[in-house]
């Protein structure tokens, strides 16, 4: 979806809806559909006939008015949730969603989901009666989770998923989903959404038009299982189209993908993704306009779109392009969707409406999300250097662009945690005044040679990473502006894909802090008027600029100087895009007082990897490694891979702490440093997790839900979605890091490993909130896992299986966390179900369990299987 900071431009050109409290119409007879107590599909049917052809319509963008004479409200059907309520305000931050897959922990995932839920419903009631009400990220409608299949690590939204693997994205996916929407029998806690629909991931800059055409192999045994998953055991309420075409049909107008949904038996509503429904115009050239459009994604099985058009579905209902019956049918299952989440219904009727705004972040979800940091981090090596000994240490150096950031812990499609806790933080406070905490940024995460974004990192917007945006109507900053809010990172970079038609201007405000003292290059340019003032001095004007225009600088500056930083900007027609870039100082200056800092302390924490603004949605980057929001080389960047084999070179021990939201290839560093750590984005308490896992005062047990690559070379040309050559399944190849890998301060060993029928457990599936496709599971896999080490630690048991005349290597299709005891030994069952054996059979077209022998292998990672037996099926 388009980020934030485009699509709100575009609501504020075109003017705000003005709110409307929902009222009852006057009647002397109680209309059937405000009966709580008559059938769900009677009332609704009740409801559209009382509604007009407009108003109808008007229910199918996701910015709605309402129909205040009908009792139904103003709405946006768009909300996010990803690992948090995002873009509301303050919420509890869990880790991204990568690291929460990192965690493979069902029962974790799921309570984490139902926290989401009630700070969704705590936001939303206290939203009542205030501007909020009604507005785009205050409803119930969250469009996550993203279940997209992350095939390949270039794909910058793969930090957005669940992983490589479909079985373990089907089971998160459908534990997010029941967490989300809650277990009363007649009212949705929040409604979930299940995107992208189908077989999306990247690249990014190629979305609105590319073209997917898989083998049918992959598409049912890796593509579609998650969705299926996720509308038949989830009973997801929601489901998101994609931007791109499948085997020649845009997505969101494509049968095949409709077909499947009713064959699972879906009962929610589509929407599409930001600006798609515009591609059938724009890209496929399949609808001469809108309205045209609009009627194309009804007929296929569209229900809502992400984008401002009032009139289009009306307009197409005069023009005999979707029939008043179509739109009926259409318009039903949003309304079901709003009767299901209780908008209809007395508020003592309603359980969900008594839960009170306290309950947003609350210290249970705080303490939720410390958990989840801790269960999320992922031990990749260690030559036995960790635990660190703390009561040894007198001196330690970090050192990174990652250790004192906040930005980096929040990933994207976030919200704002009250407290956040930095990895730099998070040391501190673990080793107390005794211990001296030396920090040295030492190099940015990427050393670019030409013109870059300036970063978020250096410039704030009172205590925000980013910089405040104002938006004023007309020509000049007179009036109240019609806009404000802070701009996420990257910072400055920004273009509207809205067809303004008004003039307006804009003005950016903030404090520009860089990290390193030198000479730099700053560069402001537009399409439009522009000027740049750092404290009260004109330092750039361009303000009589007309279409495209830019100028450059120089200027000085000291290490972590604070200095004023305004923009202004004047649209006047065309495109609105504006950017500050900036050229900084080699890094040489900075390496050296790392160098320092590492050769007098003990021990030396490196915190660095990527960040969210370089990997991501959609974005205006353009860098060495990456491109558009995806990367084009999967190793670590070189600024870092000098700095750390320099900070080898001191001899002190090295940890590297690596945050991203994808894999990253860093061979020659594993085969230097003495410990490294995957912290994903961590989240809000992400900090002190890692000094927990540092210390020892956690034992590590996450696990890799992808497989990291020790080059980019390893991989198949990325617009390529075949899976042959990808992931753990496919790839023939050695890995750096297998899919599953994770190590313990503990030792576990594996015995007895047995396969049998496993009908009649249903119950004991409920216990642990777990889900299954299949009624019932078709294997029980037990084994005796101990505890042999001198630690307590959780083991996460992974099952894989391997079919007769298999194309796979092998097939995640079972896997629990366990707690155990040192010393402890315990008999682990973990459910097989009948869906994670299925294969597609091209000549039946359709799901086989292929006969023969089969392979049952268990283990602590893909790669490190402890167990074997054959059964045949």
């Amino acid at each position: 979806m388009n980020t934030p900071r485009v699509f709100g431009l575009a609501l504020l050109l075109v003017g705000a809806v003005a709110a409307a409290e929902p009222v009852a119409p006057k009647s002397a007879e109680r209309p059937r559909y405000l009966d709580p107590d008559a059938p769900m599909e009677a009332r609704i049917q009740d409801l559209v006939k009382r509604m007009t052809v407009e108003e109808k319509g008007s229910m199918m963008s996701n910015t709605t008015p309402g129909v205040p004479r009908l009792g139904i409200p103003k709405y946006n059907w768009w909300n996010e949730a990803l690992h948090g309520v995002a873009r509301a305000g303050e919420a509890t931050v869990f880790p991204q969603a990568i690291g929460l897959a990192a965690m493979w922990d069902e029962t974790l995932h799921h309570d984490i989901a139902a926290a989401i839920g009630v700070e969704a419903r705590a936001k939303f009631n206290a939203a009542a009666g205030t501007p909020h009400e009604g507005e785009i990220y205050y409803g119930l409608t969250f469009w996550s989770p993203n279940i997209n299949i992350f095939r390949d690590p270039r794909w910058g939204r793969g930090q957005e998923t669940y992983g490589e693997d479909p079985f373990l994205t089907g089971r998160l996916g459908t534990a997010f989903v029941r967490g989300l929407q809650g277990d009363d029998p007649r009212y949705l806690l929040a409604a979930a959404c299940a995107k992208h629909f189908a077989v999306h991931s990247g690249p990014e800059p190629l979305r609105h038009g590319f073209d997917v055409s898989p083998s049918s192999e992959d598409l049912y045994e890796t593509y579609l299982p998650a969705f299926e998953a996720l509308v038949r055991e989830g009973r997801v309420e929601v489901v998101m189209t994609a931007y791109n075409s499948l085997y020649g049909q845009p997505c969101s107008i494509n049968p095949l993908l409709y077909y499947q949904l009713a064959k699972w038996g879906f009962n929610g509503h589509v929407t599409s993704d930001c600006g798609s429904i515009d591609d059938l115009v724009d890209s496929y050239k399949r609808a001469p306009d809108l309205a045209g459009a609009e009627a194309l994604a009804l007929k296929a099985g569209l229900n809502v779109r992400c984008g401002w058009t009032p009139d289009a579905v009306a307009d197409a209902v005069k023009r005999g392009l979707l029939s008043e019956a179509e739109l009926d049918y259409r318009v039903s299952a949003l309304l079901r969707t709003m009767f299901r989440l209780g908008f209809f219904d007395p508020k003592d009727r309603v359980p969900f409406s008594k839960i009170a705004p306290t309950e947003n972040h609350s210290p249970a979800h705080a303490a939720l999300a410390l958990r989840a940091a801790r269960e999320s981090l992922v031990l990749l090596k260690n030559d036995g250097t960790l635990p660190l000994n703390k009561s040894a240490l007198r001196r330690v150096a970090v050192i990174g662009p990652n250790a004192d950031s906040h930005a980096v812990l929040l990933g994207n499609y976030n919200g704002k945690p009250i407290a956040l806790v930095s990895v730099l933080e998070g040391l501190q406070a673990a080793l107390g005044a005794g211990v001296s905490v030396d920090f040295v940024r030492g190099c940015e995460n990427v050393a670019a040679d030409g013109l870059t974004a300036v970063p978020g990192s250096c410039l704030d917007a009172g205590g925000e990473a980013g910089v405040k945006t104002e938006t004023f109507a007309g020509s000049d900053f007179t009036g109240a502006p019609t806009g404000s809010w802070t701009i996420e990172t990257p910072a400055i970079d920004w273009t509207s894909n809205a067809r303004a038609q008004v003039p307006f201007v804009a003005r950016w405000t903030g404090t520009l802090s860089p990290h390193f003292a030198g000479g730099y290059e700053l560069s402001l340019g537009a399409h439009g008027g522009y000027r740049l003032y750092l404290g009260d001095e004109l330092v750039i004007d361009g303000w009589s600029n007309k279409g495209d225009g830019e100028k450059t600088i120089r200027r000085s500056f000291a290490a972590g100087e604070k200095v004023a930083l305004r923009i202004e900007y004047r649209h006047d027609d065309g495109p609105a895009q504006m950017a500050l870039k900036w050229k900084t100082p080699p890094p040489d200056e900075g390496f050296a007082a790392a160098v320092d800092a590492a050769k007098a302390a003990d021990a030396v924490v490196f915190v660095g990897g990527i960040t969210a603004s370089l990997e991501g949605e959609e974005m205006p980057v353009e860098l060495a490694g990456f491109k558009g929001g995806d990367r084009t080389a999967i190793e670590l960047p070189e600024v870092q891979r000098q700095l750390l084999e320099r900070l080898v070179a001191t001899g002190r021990p090295v940890m590297f702490v690596n945050m991203s939201g994808s894999a990253i290839a860093m061979p020659e560093i594993d085969a230097q440093v003495n410990a490294i750590i995957q912290a994903w984005y961590g989240g809000q308490a992400a900090g002190t997790a890692v000094a927990d896992v540092l210390f020892g005062d956690y034992n590590p047990a996450g696990r890799l839900p992808v497989t990291f690559y020790r080059a980019t070379t390893d991989l198949p040309p990325f617009e390529n979605y075949d899976m042959t050559g990808r992931t753990y399944r496919y790839f023939k190849g050695k890995p750096l890091y297998a899919f599953g890998h994770g190590l313990s301060y503990t030792k576990f060993n594996y015995a007895n490993l047995s396969v049998a029928p496993a009908s009649g457990l249903n119950r004991v599936l409920a216990d642990t909130k777990t889900t299954l496709l299949s009624s019932n599971p078709t294997s029980l896999v037990r084994v005796d896992v101990t505890n042999a080490g001198d630690r307590d630690g959780d083991e996460v048991v992974q099952v894989y299986a391997r079919p007769p005349a298999a194309r796979e290597n092998e097939a995640l299709c079972g896997f629990t966390r366990v707690h155990l005891a040192k010393g402890e030994t315990r008999t682990v069952e973990v459910f097989v179900p009948a869906s994670a054996l299925r294969r597609w059979s091209a000549e039946k077209n359709d799901y086989v369990i292929p006969s023969g022998e089969w392979s049952f292998r268990v283990g602590a990672a893909s790669d490190d299987i402890r167990q074997t037996v054959a059964v045949k099926l």
